[in-house]
């Protein structure tokens, strides 16, 4: 069995590539994949509460990632430099997630067999 690592570096509702990424994670995982999911750069938004995304017509995407514990994607890394840049906290997210230096990000990504990147 292959462990897959999806890393994502675009904000919250930047377009339908997101969504589409999600989907490709949803399925991966639907297929009793090992799935996990780093966020860098803008992506770090994708968690942030409070959200409206319905009022310019899209999908509310922190919940669509509430919703990737139920195929058991339990493994959301988050690079830290991200947020701290982005002026957020953890405490500013939907989900608990695994905090990781940058430093740290290419050693991550060596423990998978399959990097996806969008």
């Amino acid at each position: 069995m292959k462990k897959y690592l999806f890393v994502l570096r675009k904000p919250a509702h930047s377009g339908i590539q997101l969504q589409e990424m999600l989907d490709i994670i949803m399925t991966t995982a639907a297929f009793d994949q090992p799935v996990s999911i780093l966020l860098l750069d803008d992506a770090v938004f994708q968690l942030k509460k409070g959200q409206q995304p319905e009022n310019i017509g899209l999908k509310d995407t922190a919940a669509i990632f509430k919703a990737l514990e139920i195929v058991e994607v339990k493994d959301i890394y988050i690079e830290t430099e991200s947020l701290q840049e982005r002026g957020l906290n953890p405490g500013d997210l939907c989900l608990p997630v695994h905090g990781l230096s940058r430093k740290d990000v290419a050693r991550l990504m060596k423990q998978y067999d399959v990097v996806f990147a969008g």
